[in-house]
């Protein structure tokens, strides 16, 4: 693929105004109130759109809420299989101003659909999300969330410019 067309596709079609709040209510995940550098995007895409969402937490908390968004009898799995550094996937992290959490062995994938937790973590949960989990430093667990998204939804309110 084109080196231009390549960029383009990867920078092309982030929606200002994709608020972190916003995005969590989109995606029907609650997020701790003490979760920290939060962080949201959505791309409006051809088929489908995308949502992000990464925040951290203290790495006991982190796994409390990570229970509370596991389907009864799944168990989140290691990547054993990490990306090159250089992987970028369509709706990236890097957008955020982070890693991409496939690139990392230590971190742990997981997810979930509609209807798989009645937590008040989860039970609001309208299209599947993808869950990374990665202890980024000790004691800090930075939690990402990726969710492909039906394109008739209402563009995120943008932030007047003034």
């Amino acid at each position: 693929m084109d080196a231009d067309l390549t960029k383009q596709e990867m920078e092309c079609c982030w929606e200002d105004g994709a608020t972190f709040a916003w995005m969590s209510d989109v995606m029907g995940v609650r997020v701790p109130d003490k979760a920290a550098d939060r962080r949201a995007g959505y791309k409006v895409g051809m088929r489908f759109d995308s949502g992000l969402l990464a925040f951290t937490l203290p790495s006991p908390q982190a796994e409390k809420y990570l229970v509370a968004l596991r389907p009864a009898g799944v168990v989140a799995i290691e990547n054993l299989h990490p990306e090159d550094k250089n992987y970028k996937p369509a709706a990236g992290f890097r957008h955020l101003g982070l890693p991409e959490p496939e690139t990392f062995e230590e971190t742990r994938l997981g997810g979930l659909c509609e209807g798989d937790v009645n937590t008040p973590e989860g039970k609001e949960v309208t299209y599947c999300v993808d869950i990374f989990a990665h202890e980024f430093q000790p004691g800090t667990t930075r939690i990402y969330m990726r969710s492909t998204i039906e394109p008739s939804l209402t563009p995120p309110p943008a932030t007047p410019k003034t």
